[in-house]
């Protein structure tokens, strides 16, 4: 009885990760030209200050943010499905995804010229990252597909945002009110990635090189 049921979340586990997959999937398709379309034609000034609505928040592009930004509400569910599985809830799991719900509202609502960076890289990463969830749940990963890949990607993204965000400062502080930024905005997107990649950094080190270090430690033992 219990292997069915566990059987039964197991089957909801996949649905939902294939499903997050393919809309990011999707979600990075409709967005990415627009970035690579803006930093070819435009520099990184025009990025980071011109008013978004002209420069990506019109057409598919915009429509595909702003699903980006919904999004962020059934994404809590995560959490939902690792108590169900009686799994640890780390912090770094609910913090994220708290902070995230609540740093892309207040970027629509401010209308952050940054956006359209950060929601690229958060579709790509999450594409990636929960077709890995997907296999994982029907038992069909493949073996050179490792987690730390997975990991390693969402540091790269942590570095590419506090970059972005230390331009935008950059610009903030010469442009002046010629720049869309906002300096609230930027100072929660800062403090954001920052501490994600503090906490990122963290877990990669704890999980790959702590756990390496102990099977070595076992096996000269042994």
């Amino acid at each position: 009885m219990a292997n069915k049921e566990a059987w039964k979340w197991r089957k909801y586990l996949a649905v939902w990760n294939f499903t997050l997959s393919l809309f990011s999937w999707i979600g990075a398709i409709r967005t990415a030209p627009q970035l690579y379309h803006n930093v070819m034609t435009m520099s990184l000034r025009d990025n980071l200050c011109l008013d978004p609505q002209m420069t990506f928040g019109s057409g598919s592009s915009g429509l595909w943010v702003q699903l980006f930004i919904l999004s962020k509400f059934p994404e809590l569910l995560d959490t939902f499905f690792i108590v169900i599985h009686k799994k640890p809830l780390i912090f770094l799991h609910w913090y994220h995804h708290i902070t995230v719900l609540a740093y892309c509202w207040h970027s629509y609502v401010s209308i952050s010229p940054s956006g359209l960076f950060f929601v690229v890289m958060n579709y790509s990463v999450h594409a990636i990252m929960y077709g890995y969830y997907f296999l994982m749940a029907i038992r069909m990963k493949p073996k050179w597909l490792n987690a730390i890949f997975i990991t390693t990607a969402q540091i790269s993204q942590m570095v590419v945002g506090v970059a972005v965000t230390m331009c935008a400062f950059y610009y903030y502080k010469t442009e002046g009110s010629k720049c869309q930024i906002q300096k609230e905005n930027n100072i929660a997107a800062f403090l954001m990635y920052g501490s994600y990649l503090f906490l990122f950094m963290q877990f990669f080190i704890g999980r790959y090189f702590q756990l390496k270090t102990t099977k070595t430690v076992k096996k000269k033992t042994v």
